[in-house]
């Protein structure tokens, strides 16, 4: 299951290339994921405004291929799919915690999280 950003945001980093609606649209598309699965393309938006922290991580291991074929180790039906996990268990991740960013934004169907253990400050590459 290869894992996309934009080539834009690859190649120029968040460095915008015009102004107005082109821009808007340009940022837009730079905070996107495209995750290629069996059944089709799941995109998921980043919210650097709520998480920068867990925006640039997930964006440097998409970047290094790291989610590229990794299982959906832990789904519960009607409630959660939980990927990131190299091991394939839920015990493994990239080896670098992110420290916490909570906000109060609302965990609505088809919010995509980090997954932690019980501390705060442990989230790694699971979501």
């Amino acid at each position: 299951m290869p894992w996309t950003i934009p080539t834009s945001l690859v190649a120029g980093g968040f460095a915008l290339l015009g102004l107005g609606i082109a821009a808007t649209a340009q940022a837009e598309e730079q905070n996107r994921i495209h995750m290629e699965l069996k059944d089709g393309t799941v995109v998921i938006k980043l919210r650097p405004d709520l998480a920068p922290n867990h925006v640039a991580r997930i964006s440097e291991l998409i970047r290094q291929g790291f989610y590229d074929g990794l299982k959906f180790h832990r789904v519960i039906d009607g409630f959660m799919a939980q990927t990131g996990d190299p091991l394939g268990n839920g015990t493994g991740g990239s080896g670098q915690n992110i420290a916490a960013e909570f906000s109060d934004f609302p965990h609505i169907r088809g919010t995509v999280s980090m997954a932690r253990p019980q501390k705060p400050n442990t989230a790694d590459s699971q979501l």
